[in-house]
């Protein structure tokens, strides 16, 4: 049996108490975690073959989870600042995705995985792509684990030509996803349901989608309420807004997770709460055009909502640890109400919220005897992080990708040292410089100047 012993850490379990082990030890054999707490306890697991790694005092936590990212779209940031929503989709994103490969959409997600990994990130659910094939290759290669999604679309205006699909092309695509990637490598792959938004789902696929979670016990992922104009079309076209449309549907349930939701009302959180639907917060991609989600109130209610980063084009910093910092802030500055999102309450947004949202709660969210040994190593001896008067707002407000030391997932390190050990990061850089002008200019994507720009 391969060992691992992680010792002379401070360890930040995420358990039902809250542990947090100081000069803590865990010891860890193939993929899970046998036990933590102090180095002399822990001596009579400890066989003769162990791999001894000194934390050095360093701080260890869960595996942080991002519950909404589009990996697809990582090769496009910065093509759709400054734009509206719709703008944003139909004249930059749809173009973009649309000229994809699977083989870009490979590329694609093993930039964003780097990019997740190094904030520290063991652990994604996808928004939504069109090349599940493409993900599924990354993943595997990249070490971490995530829940891949297609985005459905069987109706709506201006949809690309390759993507007018029926309702029954789009459920075949994600049954055939399905049976290629659910539970491969070691259950680190899981394959979902999606759905991209009430503008371009029938009901019939809403319908469908619903039963074949249900008949699969997996998740369906889907945006709602992002925008105004949103919830404008579904009364005009469905009778009453996204929530309430979808709750008359019979849809929403504990297997929900329902992205952004920004604009809601009272009644449809009551619903979300009765239901059990999970929620996925994006901060910084709601600041940038969709507005203010009433997360805090979410939480009050006891909706479980977690953290996610959307896609590189909506939030150009797609780090995790950012949005942390980020959720910690603008509840409180809208409420006027500094006890808001204290940092415990947002670092279980990215971890055992996160693992609940992401329907494995039961294998990773928390540091415990009997999980999956997902982790990351944390130094903080740097000078934006330090002095730690209160190590959780430490790890919340002043955490930087660059304190992110090591990653281990599944009991593997995929990242050592600020090292990638999985892929080629350099390699993967230069290609994704070459294939990205190369979608840009396939889709014709025409960004403005804005500045004179001068070639010598």
């Amino acid at each position: 049996m391969t060992q691992i012993l992680i010792k002379n850490a401070n360890i930040v379990s995420m358990d039902q108490n809250r542990s947090v082990y100081v000069e803590g030890s865990i010891l860890i054999e193939n993929d899970k975690i046998i036990e933590i707490g102090k180095y002399d306890d822990l001596q009579p697991l400890i066989n003769s073959n162990v791999i001894v790694e000194d934390a050095k005092g360093n701080w260890v936590l869960p595996g942080l989870i991002n519950t909404h990212v589009h990996t697809s779209q990582q090769l496009a940031r910065g093509i759709a600042d400054d734009v509206d929503l719709l703008v944003w989709l139909r004249d930059r994103i749809w173009p973009y995705e649309s000229n994809l490969s699977e083989e870009d959409s490979y590329v694609s997600s093993l930039l964003c995985g780097i990019e997740q990994i190094r904030s520290g990130v063991t652990c994604f659910v996808e928004a939504g792509g069109q090349h599940v094939n493409g993900m599924g290759r990354a993943v595997k290669e990249l070490g971490i684990r995530a829940a891949l999604v297609k985005s459905t679309m069987d109706t709506g205006i201006g949809l690309p030509k390759i993507w007018q699909k029926n309702t029954q092309e789009e459920i075949d695509a994600q049954i055939e996803n399905f049976e290629n990637w659910h539970n491969k490598e070691n259950d680190r792959i899981r394959c979902w349901f999606g759905l991209r938004t009430i503008f371009n789902n029938s009901d019939e696929l809403i319908i469908k989608t619903k039963e074949l979670a249900d008949k699969y016990e997996v998740g369906i992922h889907m945006h709602v309420a992002e925008i105004r104009d949103e919830i404008e079309f579904s009364k005009n076209t469905r009778g009453a807004a996204t929530v309430t449309h979808l709750n008359n549907l019979g849809v929403l349930g504990d297997n929900f997770l329902a992205a952004h939701c920004v604009w809601m009302t009272n009644k449809e959180i009551e619903i979300f709460q009765k239901n059990n639907v999970k929620v996925t917060h994006n901060p910084a991609a709601a600041m940038k055009v969709l507005g203010f989600a009433e997360i805090p109130q979410m939480l009050e209610q006891g909706i479980c909502v977690s953290i996610g980063t959307d896609g590189a084009p909506c939030n150009n910093r797609m780090s995790l640890i950012d949005e942390m910092w980020l959720t910690s802030l603008i509840h409180k500055g809208r409420k006027l109400n500094s006890k808001i999102m204290p940092a415990e309450t947002v670092l279980e947004m990215v971890t055992i919220n996160a693992a609940k949202c992401a329907l494995w709660d039961k294998e990773i969210g928390s540091l415990e005897k009997g999980k999956k040994a997902d982790l990351i190593i944390i130094d903080p001896k740097s000078a934006t992080m330090l002095p730690m008067h209160d190590p959780i707002a430490n790890l919340v407000s002043s955490m930087r990708t660059q304190n992110v030391n090591s990653v281990m997932c599944d009991g593997n390190w995929v990242m050592k040292e600020g090292v990638i050990k999985t892929i080629d990061e350099d390699l993967i850089i230069k290609e994704s410089i070459r294939r990205s002008k190369d979608i840009i200019d396939r889709a014709d994507i025409r960004i403005p100047s804005r500045f004179n720009f001068k070639s010598f």
